[in-house]
């Protein structure tokens, strides 16, 4: 997930790089907004949408699909999402899909249903990006998130030095400049942020006059405030929207606190907000579908649940294991299907919260309630 979030944000700052990324011209990203949209029905969520501005126009509009990992689903899951899409919106331009994988192998194509709408679908393989594309800045951005971390911060110093050279407008620059110090930071989630400027040769040039006047060209004070409210709320939206998956990656708590530049106790609190998440979408599952689970599932719930302690965290990783299984596929996905509709919720329950004030949620479930769900 940690590669879906700076995607969002390169191509929410930086337009320009996907159109490059296309081999389009550069010049419509100013005729797009770059956006993400709910499908309400099934709770679902386009995340990665370019939007004409002008309804007028007689230009596609771009579904983006960010897929580093394999994923047998991803194309059922991302043309159903597409389909309900148009049936809701219905859009009055034709449709583009582009997936951006970090090498071919990941992917996983399923000829059998999608061939003919694949005329449609742009795939772009990052560890295949034409060499000639080296004097490209956006480009090579790009390709910076596949780079290994041995010679990663050598790379992102020669991108901060192109950007230096390439980059007149200083607001620009920063941005961009910031941009490269993001990717490193997950990259190398060993290292402090104090470690990478220097690594990176940051320390310095972040003290002097043009760097610091960026942060405040173009921007009032008071606009300037309202401006960084909205942009850090869409970012830590961002941030707590990867924490589930980040866990599942098996991620500790310490180091999604220092790859999403959050604090300890306030990922820990949206763990165990997401750990709650999962074992209501299972309670529901078992109390609302409950055909999809034999009396031999319901045996084996019974007797996976009835040693462990009465902690959510418990409850939720042993759900988790137990839906991962392979022959719980069915039950597995519509579990997910659940847990997305309560994600919004979730994660708009944590941006109300003021981190520096926490809370320790109270108990809302307890291991009684999915027993008697279980043997209902």
């Amino acid at each position: 997930m940690k590669t879906d979030t700076i995607f969002y944000s390169l191509f929410k700052e930086f337009p320009s790089i996907f159109f490059e990324l296309i081999n389009q011209s550069t010049a419509q990203a100013a005729m797009y907004e770059f956006t993400s949209r709910e499908i309400k029905q099934l709770s679902f969520r386009l995340d990665g949408l370019f939007l004409p501005k002008n309804e007028t126009l007689n230009q596609p509009f771009y579904v983006v699909e960010v897929q580093f990992q394999p994923d047998e689903n991803l194309y059922y899951r991302l043309f159903t999402e597409l389909f309900i899409f148009l049936n809701q919106y219905k859009p009055p331009h034709p449709w583009r899909v582009v997936v951006i994988y970090p090498s071919r192998r990941i992917e996983r194509e399923q000829p059998l249903q999608f061939k003919e709408l694949f005329s449609r679908v742009q795939r772009i393989y990052l560890d295949e990006l034409e060499e000639t594309a080296s004097d490209s800045l956006g480009v090579n951005i790009v390709k910076l998130v596949i780079e290994n971390q041995q010679t990663a911060p050598t790379v992102a110093r020669q991108l901060i030095d192109q950007a230096q050279v390439q980059i007149a407008d200083p607001t620009t620059k920063r941005d961009l400049i910031d941009l490269i110090e993001t990717i490193i930071v997950y990259k190398l989630p060993q290292k402090s942020r104090q470690e990478i400027e220097a690594m990176l040769g940051l320390s310095e040039l972040k003290q002097t006059k043009v760097y610091q006047e960026a942060k405040q060209e173009g921007f009032s004070e008071g606009e300037q405030r309202g401006e960084q409210r909205g942009e850090q709320r869409g970012e830590l939206k961002a941030k707590l929207t990867a924490i589930p998956r980040m866990i599942q990656f098996g991620l500790s708590l310490e180091q999604i606190a220092q790859l999403q530049d959050l604090p300890l106790e306030f990922v820990q609190q949206a763990s165990r907000l997401f750990e709650q998440q999962n074992v209501i979408a299972f309670v529901e599952l078992l109390n609302h579908q409950r055909q999809l689970f034999s009396p031999q599932d319901l045996a084996e719930l019974a007797f996976l649940i009835q040693p462990l302690p009465d902690k959510i965290e418990d409850l939720s990783d042993a759900i988790a294991q137990w839906c991962q299984q392979e022959a719980h596929t069915a039950q597995r996905e519509a579990w997910r299907q659940i847990g997305s509709g309560l994600l919004s919720a979730t994660v708009e329950k944590l941006l109300a919260t003021n981190p520096d004030t926490l809370q320790t949620p109270s108990a809302i479930l307890n291991k009684a309630m999915v027993q008697n769900a279980i043997e209902r």
